[in-house]
């Protein structure tokens, strides 16, 4: 048998899924900064298996309502290694965006700028949805449900 560190990795990554889907959110969370971290070790920052590891550590964050965290996570380290290493029309560009807009919208914190930052960029998101992948998919119709969200969130603060 041979080792390999990113079969383990991606392993790890259906545990901690299933740690959430048990309940074990912490146990989850802890889980996946450790595969975070150390598939950034091991493929690099902008490399898309990390991006993509990152989205998940995001999700598991904004889950457990930890938005001020996820947030930085998407906007200070997500984000730009996926607009420079992905570009816009890649998918998972789009999905990392769509969690902070997530995160934007979820935050009981979040200010009027915080949902025009998040409709702004789930409008953006979503005519990037359109174009690549069609009005009918799957990802294009939850970021249009996404954006409505947002502008309800919006019209309640106004």
């Amino acid at each position: 048998w041979s080792y390999n560190e990113n079969a383990i990795l991606i392993s790890q990554t259906s545990l901690a899924s299933c740690l959430e889907d048990l309940g074990r959110e912490d146990e989850s969370l802890a889980l996946r900064r450790r595969i975070y971290a150390r598939k950034a070790a091991l493929l690099g920052g902008s490399h898309k298996d990390t991006i993509l590891d990152g989205n998940n550590l995001s999700s598991t964050l904004i889950r457990l309502e930890r938005f001020a965290e996820a947030k930085a996570l998407l906007r200070d380290e997500l984000l730009p290694k996926a607009q420079q290493s992905l570009g816009p029309e890649h998918c998972i560009h789009m999905d990392t965006v769509e969690w902070l807009v997530h995160a934007l919208r979820l935050d009981p914190d979040a200010t009027h700028d915080d949902l025009r930052e998040a409709e702004a960029l789930a409008l953006g998101t979503l005519q990037r949805r359109r174009r690549v992948m069609g009005p009918a998919h799957p990802d294009t119709v939850w970021c249009e449900e996404e954006l409505t969200r947002v502008r309800e969130a919006l019209a309640e603060l106004e």
